[in-house]
């Protein structure tokens, strides 16, 4: 079949990842041009291919979902991103619409489901899975920000959480200087900003505070 929409799977887990791509090979209108299994590996193949899909785990090592989904709609404003996650929050949902998702699929969704989600976002509609409350989707469209108290971890900025992000998952302020492309300087500051809004003073603190915020998954 001509004009197959051009796919791109972001997912960090290999079996999640291979299980859709094998679904996405069974239609004739699909083509799956790129994978990625981190998030920053997810915009240098994004940079590389421009599909007209993105499929994204929100949840991904290295750069989260949410700040993927707004340096790919600042270069590529047209691709279409379908997150899939397994956070069914109103914080996750918001903050994922607030960035430029276009549909929102939880990870435990039949294949059935799925597919309704990827052919509602490719025909320029906005798919958010039924499994969540009907406020938070309606909080949204009615353009309220935040459906919850003011909390310190509202006045962490977008840089502050890609930093504590990779601070969680171990990278030293060098690595987390070269994946940001920032200055070491740059990076303990961020590091002192953040232990600073939160009243969190050690590294064990800082991880702690991530897995509990859902950047970073707790290990086994």
């Amino acid at each position: 079949m001509e004009n197959k929409k051009k796919v791109i799977i972001a997912e960090d887990h290999q079996l999640f990842r291979e299980g859709l791509k094998a679904m996405l090979m069974g239609r004739d209108d699909l083509e799956v041009i790129g994978e990625a299994q981190d998030g920053l590996s997810a915009i240098e193949v994004v940079k590389k291919c421009q599909p007209d899909l993105l499929l994204l785990d929100l949840s991904m090592p290295r750069l989260s979902g949410v700040s993927v989904v707004k340096e790919v709609k600042r270069m590529f404003p047209g691709i279409i991103v379908l997150a899939l996650t397994i956070h069914e929050s109103d914080q996750y949902v918001l903050e994922a619409f607030e960035s430029g998702v276009n549909g929102y699929c939880i990870k435990d969704a039949s294949r059935e489901e799925l597919i309704v989600a990827i052919n509602s976002v490719l025909n320029g509609k906005t798919y958010i899975s039924p499994g969540i409350a009907d406020n938070v989707m309606e909080g949204y469209l009615e353009g309220r920000k935040r459906l919850k108290t003011h909390s310190a971890w509202d006045t962490i900025t977008a840089r502050e959480r890609e930093v504590l992000k990779l601070l969680a998952e171990g990278y030293l302020n060098k690595e987390i200087a070269d994946f940001l492309n920032i200055s070491v300087k740059t990076v303990e500051k961020h590091r002192a900003n953040i232990m600073g809004k939160l009243n969190l003073h050690s590294a064990a603190a800082l991880t702690a505070f991530a897995i509990e915020q859902g950047l970073v998954q707790k290990q086994n």
